[in-house]
């Protein structure tokens, strides 16, 4: 047999009789300290809907049991031995935050035991630990996330935790870089806690990880479909509000954001306390897609439904009073230039109205002058009806004037009720049409203010994020 079998049988042995329950010190008031360390391989995943960050570490325990030690020279020189860690003593050192359904996260590795009682153990592990999401600022977000390690069942009187080797934070010399995911800060810090149900004191240690998303994934998913459709949006308040191709591409704009809010809501955890700023742009742009093509519904439902329904007079003063001369648009309204052409037009009617009465009293002269054959034809339609006398051509027929004159005013009757009803049509038309135009008009106005607010919105937005995200890498 080696003299490090050997020496692994009686170590072990002697270890079983005294008996591996219990802390391995010499008193009961004896403080056992524990150094502990945590060694940072690889960051595997951060679940943002469960709001758990996945982590390939490898722990570090180093204390001292007085029942493991030896004297070298009798066994060969040997001053460390490998053995199981189901035989000696073990601290209870647990992850307080775990996010597992498995209750055990290190996987099988022996205890190294020195000749002076020594015992270090580096377990490899996979930590889940809850950590709090604040997606706010997704994509260019920055999380901080905490593991936190303590004695399950020994206060700090009897179990002391220390940093090994004096590191307070995570080792990186073995560190894999994740593609998601860079390191901003490791640090960690160790506290003491008193808790209602117990006197004694608590000891933890607490890591602390600040990772920052990489967006180079995000910009393509999210970012870059976002700026393009900002644009089209920009370019569909210019659209003229009675085009169905205005209408056609809103509701394109408005289901394109909504995939992307669901792309976002994929990625980020549902309960979460605050919403992303994406997230609320995404909305703020359905909203105003949504305002600007019921409003192009309105106006084309006047124009083709003939609505008499007038926009209400506050609303009207205010859309082309104020917000009208603030956008220059005084111009471009329809009303404004039919009311210029209108009183264009009644005012060369009023100098012309001379003309015209002297024009009808040239045309009644000339009708008391005419000839017999003339009469015959006003009177009876045909010039063969009436016989006068060839040598007295200037005696008229008084005898039928009377008829004529009936019936002439007979059918003048039926000339102005017919221009009556004409009348009545063009007014309700124009009544019709101009309540249309006064309705384009508004919406004109608010095609131009919602512009303004969605470039401002926009410029904001855009700023905000931004701004955030070089403070946060500052």
């Amino acid at each position: 047999m080696s003299s490090e079998k050997m020496l692994i049988r009686t170590l072990l042995e002697e270890y079983a009789e005294r008996g591996k329950m219990g802390r391995p010190v010499a008193q009961q008031n004896d403080t056992l300290v524990i150094s502990y360390g945590l060694s940072l391989i690889q960051i595997l995943d951060l679940d943002e809907r469960n709001q758990v960050l996945s982590t390939n570490v490898w722990a570090t325990y180093n204390w001292n049991d007085m029942y493991l030690k030896w004297d070298a020279d009798n066994y060969s020189g040997i001053h460390t031995i490998r053995v199981p860690t189901e035989d000696i003593w073990m601290p209870d050192i647990k992850l307080y935050n775990y996010a597992d359904t498995r209750l055990e996260e290190k996987r099988e590795a022996l205890a190294v035991l020195s000749s002076d009682g020594t015992v270090v153990w580096i377990p490899q592990a996979v930590f889940k630990s809850s950590c709090s999401i604040d997606i706010r600022h997704f994509p260019f977000d920055v999380q901080t996330c905490k593991l936190k390690f303590g004695s399950w069942t020994y206060d700090g009187s009897k179990l002391d935790l220390m940093f090994m080797y004096n590191l307070t934070g995570f080792e990186m010399t073995d560190y894999i870089a994740s593609n998601e995911w860079e390191i901003k800060e490791s640090s960690a810090v160790k506290t003491t806690k008193y808790y209602p149900c117990c006197p004694e004191p608590y000891v933890d240690l607490t890591f602390t990880l600040k990772i920052k998303r990489k967006v180079a994934f995000y910009s393509y998913i999210l970012i870059l479909p976002c700026l393009l459709l900002s644009s089209l949006t920009l370019v569909l308040f210019w659209l003229p509000p009675e085009s169905p191709a205005k209408m056609q591409l809103g509701m394109n704009i408005f289901v394109a954001f909504f995939v992307l809010l669901l792309l976002l809501a994929e990625s980020t955890p549902p309960a979460a306390s605050s919403i992303p700023l994406i997230g609320a742009y995404y909305c703020l742009n359905m909203i105003l897609i949504t305002l600007s093509t019921l409003l192009s519904v309105v106006v084309v439902n006047m124009y083709f439904r003939g609505s008499r329904t007038r926009v209400p007079r506050i609303f009207k003063s205010c859309m082309m009073e104020v917000f009208a001369r603030v956008f220059c648009m005084r111009n471009q309204l329809v009303d404004e230039n039919l009311e210029k052409n209108k009183n264009a037009f009644v005012a060369y009617n009023n100098k012309d109205k001379n003309k015209h009465s002297e024009f009808k009293y040239d045309r009644v002269g000339c009708f008391e002058m005419q000839t017999e054959e003339s009469w015959r034809v006003l009177t009876n339609g045909t010039p063969q009806v009436l016989n006068t006398d060839p040598e007295n051509p200037f005696e008229r027929p008084f005898s039928t004037l009377p008829r004529a004159i009936s019936n002439l005013e007979k059918e003048i009757k039926d000339i102005k009720d017919y221009l009556k009803v004409i009348v009545d049509k063009s007014q309700d038309k124009e009544a019709k049409e101009k309540a249309a135009r006064e309705w384009k008009n508004v919406a004109l106005v608010l095609d131009r203010l919602f512009f303004f607010l969605y470039l401002i919105a926009m410029m904001a937005s855009a700023f905000t994020i931004f701004e955030t995200t070089l403070m946060q890498e500052s």
